[in-house]
């Protein structure tokens, strides 16, 4: 992944990396990237469920805006950020890697790295009623746990950062209802 000109970088996440980002930065701010929404969109194989039996996780999908977190990472520590998010990002190829202006807290336009959702992949679930995402959610666990648990902390920290984001709280409530008859 090439990016214009040397110095520090910025990393755009939207999912867990905005509460667990897992590398170092030199600042963390609120951003937005327009043209891309957050979904529900991925089929997880890996990380939240497996072959025989997949979750979902968050991806973004074509249209409206995402609000979310911006890291600027030190020059110096580039190398290793970016091997770490390629490692933890890429396990089945399902997203591809690009530069995307994001408005960072405080008007800034700045590239970052943004990790968009392959439609082309086999992985891509595309556009999924709540009712099948939270069939899909409900019950799933991959190598980092319970598909139901990266759903919970995606709408908590979204509270946290003052964001409200109805549907995903409405899904929470259908998988936890759905669990709690398992």
């Amino acid at each position: 992944m090439s990016f214009e000109g040397g110095g520090d970088r910025w990393v755009f996440g939207y999912g867990s990396l905005m509460w667990r980002p897992g590398f170092p930065f030199i600042d963390r701010r609120t951003a937005v990237l327009h043209g891309r929404r957050r979904a529900f969109c991925i089929y997880s194989v890996h990380h939240r469920g497996t072959y025989e039996r997949p979750g979902l996780v968050l991806g973004l999908a074509p249209g409206g805006a995402v609000r979310g977190m911006a890291y600027r990472v030190a020059e110096a520590e580039w190398e290793d950020v970016y091997a770490y998010l390629r490692e933890r990002e890429q396990p089945t190829e399902t997203y591809f890697e690009t530069w995307r202006d994001v408005k960072i807290d405080g008007g800034e336009k700045a590239p970052a790295l943004v990790f968009l959702s392959d439609m082309k992949h086999q992985q891509w679930a595309g556009a999924l009623t709540l009712e099948q995402q939270a069939e899909l959610i409900a019950g799933a666990t991959g190598l980092s746990g319970r598909n139901v648990d990266y759903l919970s902390d995606l709408v908590s920290h979204l509270r946290e950062d003052g964001v409200r984001d109805i549907a995903m709280e409405r899904l929470l409530k259908m998988v936890e209802a759905r669990e709690a008859t398992v």
